[in-house]
């Protein structure tokens, strides 16, 4: 793989850490490791959030709280883009301009802010590009 600053949706997160998860798991763990390697990862206050609850109440075999922690832990060393009111402003116009849900706006909105190049999401349009950020579906 060869991006750069690459931006990581929390579905993308929950499964490198959901073995329930199938070819998705395999997928997805091999994009995060790759991205341990590169250092080119970047996350946000929001996206560990949903991380945590997901992993934690969500999926088939749900994470121990310590497990989820001590991942929550490690992920923090990647650049973590805090959510401040003006991304929630901008993530609002977001929404309205490209007629996304406002939770996809946040995660583009805090892209964009982190500077990624890269989006790895499998909830908006793969190859779009919105805010300067290109879209990639890693499971196509």
């Amino acid at each position: 793989m060869s991006v750069g600053r690459t931006f990581v949706d929390t579905n993308i997160l929950i499964y490198a850490y959901d073995v329930s998860a199938g070819s998705k798991h395999a997928r997805a763990a091999e994009l995060v490791t790759e991205l341990w390697k590169s250092r080119m990862g970047l996350v946000s206050t929001q996206v560990l959030q949903e991380f945590y609850v997901t992993v934690t109440r969500k999926i088939a075999r749900p994470l121990e709280s310590s497990s989820a922690r001590r991942i929550i832990t490690d992920l923090s060393r990647w650049e973590v883009i805090t959510i401040e009111p003006n991304t929630i402003l901008a993530a609002i116009d977001l929404q309205r301009d490209h007629l996304l849900s406002f939770w996809d706006a946040m995660i583009v909105t805090t892209a964009a802010n982190g500077n990624a190049e890269t989006l790895f999401t499998e909830d908006l349009n793969h190859g779009q590009v919105i805010g300067g950020v290109t879209v990639r579906n890693p499971f196509l």
